[in-house]
């Protein structure tokens, strides 16, 4: 970054994520073009990791930026309390009617601004539902191990205990964590609490925030069918896998599961604009459908259904359903296979995998989240023209759907020098 940026920066900004006390300055962006960044010093960089996994088709795709500039001009926003508008009603038919085709029995879209949002949503609705339909005893929720949801208090709540939010715990509703692979623990948890648990969360496939640790369609599939059997709402958080990062558009489709209650954001925009989404069964809608409005869902953010926003989404949704980015992700999906069965096996790496066009390994050195052998790799990276942001010892890559073939396996390239540089210090 320049000098001028950086005292700027450092003078006014507190960075997401950041322990301002040790951190260097930060690195200053000035345009994005395609899957690259170019810094302020020049330098031009692969986005490996779509800028914390929003971006799906390239920096500025001007199908995007059109749809923005069009939108603006005619309607920037609105209250959406007893309003509407073509933008927040085409989209949810469009999200609604994609959930549908994956198997999902969603009638409902509700709009907020971030994914953590879409998640304390869908924690509000399955419990105010669970309440209403007559379950007073609800007073629980069940996740994941290993689970990141986001940072606000409900999704804090459901999120790993030992994570990000320990000091947060008092402040918390009580939730039952249960291990991936261990339907026998949900069953134990289930028994010793029945009745009590309003919903079920879980990042379908891959937990993305704790490593991208992997977990079987068929354990998702049972947990699933346990809850079903238990009467327990089942939210798909897709924030992250949602949009075809796993393959199909949304990961649960992996395990033929049906969830009351998905949650999107992230690329929902093309990583353009903030927004997000809960879709919702009728079951969960029609609980709240009674003459008093105290049993409404009384949630909003000020810049719900944001129409700008909306066509930012529909836009992408249009660019995601094309066929030529169907046949480039499918293109992504096999090159990324066979770069990480080359890094299988490789002095340095551990526990390759893919899934999707998402790529993961781990290197065989310790790295602390965001500390500072963490940033030494990022620095490493770039300097190998590659942006990664690695999740303590995990490397991965998860690439705009523009990344040619030549740019992909220079992102691998950089993988496999870091490997080895790793392997040389490794004990």
């Amino acid at each position: 970054m320049t000098e001028a940026l950086a005292l700027r920066d450092a003078a006014v900004v507190w960075h997401p994520f950041t322990q301002h006390a040790t951190s260097g300055p930060p690195l200053g962006v000035t345009r994005g073009d395609g899957a690259w960044l170019t810094l302020d010093d020049g330098r031009r960089v692969l986005d490996a990791v779509s800028s914390w996994w929003v971006n799906l088709h390239g920096h500025g795709h001007p199908a995007i930026v059109e749809a923005i500039r069009a939108q603006a001009a005619t309607l920037e926003h609105v209250i959406f309390a007893g309003f509407t508008h073509e933008p927040a009603v085409r989209l949810a038919e469009r999200l609604v009617g994609l959930a549908r085709r994956a198997g999902a029995p969603s009638t409902r879209a509700f709009y907020s601004d971030n994914g953590s949002t879409a998640v304390e949503v869908a924690l509000k609705m399955a419990f105010q539902a669970a309440i209403q339909r007559g379950g007073t005893r609800c007073d629980r929720f069940l996740a994941v191990r290993g689970a990141y949801h986001g940072d606000t208090l409900g999704a804090m709540a459901v999120g790993e205990p030992d994570g990000f939010h320990p000091l947060f715990r008092k402040l918390l509703p009580t939730v039952d964590f249960v291990p991936t692979e261990d339907l026998e623990a949900l069953d134990r948890v289930l028994s010793e609490h029945p009745g009590r648990h309003a919903a079920m969360i879980v990042e379908p496939m891959v937990q993305g925030a704790s490593g991208m640790r992997f977990h079987s369609a068929a354990w998702l599939r049972g947990a699933f069918e346990r809850c079903r059997a238990a009467g327990v709402a089942f939210i798909a958080d897709e924030v992250f896998t949602g949009f075809g990062r796993t393959g199909p558009t949304f990961a649960f489709e992996h395990a033929g599961i049906a969830p009351d209650l998905i949650c999107l954001s992230k690329g929902l925009t093309g990583g353009f604009l903030p927004l997000a989404v809960t879709l919702a069964s009728a079951a969960i809608f029609e609980a709240f459908l009674y003459p008093d409005i105290e049993r409404a869902f009384l949630h909003g953010h000020s810049y719900t259904a944001n129409p700008v926003a909306c066509a930012a989404a529909l836009a992408s949704l249009d660019l995601y359903e094309a066929p030529v980015c169907v046949t480039r992700r499918a293109e992504i999906a096999r090159e990324t296979a066979a770069h990480v069965r080359a890094l299988d096996g490789q002095p340095g790496f551990r526990n390759a995998r893919a899934l999707g066009t998402l790529g993961a390994v781990e290197l065989n050195v310790p790295a602390t989240y965001g500390g500072a052998d963490s940033v030494a790799i990022r620095a490493a990276a770039l300097d190998l023209g590659v942006m990664l942001r690695p999740l303590g010892a995990t490397l991965y890559a998860l690439p705009p759907y523009c990344v040619s073939t030549d740019e992909l396996s220079a992102i691998y390239a950089a993988l496999t020098t870091l490997g080895r540089r790793g392997s040389r210090t490794s004990p």
